[in-house]
C-alpha cells in the first residue's frame, strides 16, 4: 500500500481497535456482573424444593445477610459503572463516537439479511462491517436495557418505602420477579450468546485477550471489521 507520497506505508501487525477508558468500564461491568450472577442465585434459590445446595453457599459466607449485602455492593457497583459510561458517552470525544458508531442502522438491516442468505448456503458474499457488526450492537444494547431493568428494580427492592411512596405500581413482589426474569436472561445471554460470540467461536477459541489490551490482529481486522480497517489505513495516508 502506497502513501499519496508514492512511498509504500507498512500496515501494522495490530490494530489498538479499544482504548483504556472502554476497557476499565468493560472490566468493571463484567466482574460487577459476575459477583451479581454469583450472590443473586444463592439468594433467588434459597428455599425453592430442589435447590438444597444453596444452604451450603450461605453457610460458606456465614448467613443470608452476608450475601444480601454483597449483592447489594456489587449492584451499587453496576449503578456506578452505569453512571461512569454515560458522563464517558455525553463529556469524552471518544465516548460520543463509540456512542453514535453502536446506534443501529440502515446497514445493519441489510446486514442481517446478507448474512442469514450466507450461512443458509443462498450467498457467497458476506457482509463488509464497520467498527461494530450488528452482533456487536445487540451485544450492547442489551445490556444497555438489562441495565435500566436491573437496577430499577434492585432499587425498588432495596427501597421498598420509597418506591410505595413514588411508584406504588411497582410492588415489591412485582419488581423482585422482574429482577429474577430479567437477571436469568442476563446470565443466559452473558455465559452464551456473549462468551460464544468473543471466547468460543472457532476462529477465536481458546479466548481473546481484546478486553485486556484492546488490540486487534490486522488479520482479525481484515476478516471482521475491513470496512473499519479501511478508515483507519486510509486516514494514516
Amino acid at each position: 500500500m502506497k502513501n499519496s507520497n508514492g512511498s509504500r506505508t507498512v500496515e501494522p501487525q495490530y490494530v489498538q481497535r479499544f482504548g483504556l477508558q472502554f476497557r476499565v468500564q468493560h472490566i468493571l461491568l463484567f466482574l460487577g456482573t459476575l459477583g451479581l450472577i454469583f450472590t443473586g442465585m444463592p439468594l433467588w434459590c434459597l428455599g425453592r424444593p430442589g435447590y438444597g445446595w444453596t444452604q451450603n453457599v450461605v453457610s460458606f459466607f456465614g448467613s443470608i445477610e452476608t450475601i444480601r449485602g454483597l449483592h447489594r455492593i456489587f449492584g451499587a457497583s453496576l449503578v456506578l459503572v452505569s453512571i461512569y459510561h454515560l458522563l464517558y458517552t455525553v463529556y469524552t470525544r471518544e465516548g460520543r463516537r463509540e456512542f453514535l458508531e453502536l446506534v443501529p442502522k440502515p446497514k445493519d438491516v441489510a446486514d442481517v439479511i446478507k448474512n442469514s442468505l450466507y450461512f443458509l448456503g443462498l450467498s457467497k458474499e458476506r457482509p463488509q462491517f464497520r467498527r461494530y457488526s450488528y452482533l456487536e450492537k445487540f451485544d450492547y444494547w442489551a445490556v444497555y436495557w438489562g441495565c435500566v431493568i436491573m437496577i430499577g428494580t434492585g432499587l425498588a427492592q432495596w427501597f421498598p418505602e420509597a418506591t410505595a411512596k413514588y411508584a406504588p405500581w411497582l410492588t415489591y413482589e412485582l419488581a423482585a420477579e422482574i429482577h429474577a426474569d430479567e437477571a436469568i436472561l442476563a446470565t443466559l445471554a452473558l455465559f452464551v450468546w456473549h462468551f460464544y460470540n468473543v471466547h468460543f467461536n472457532p476462529s477465536r477459541f481458546p479466548g481473546t485477550l481484546l478486553w485486556l489490551h484492546g488490540r486487534m490482529s490486522r488479520e482479525e481486522m481484515l476478516n471482521e471489521h475491513p470496512l473499519e480497517y479501511e478508515k483507519l489505513m486510509s486516514d494514516k495516508k
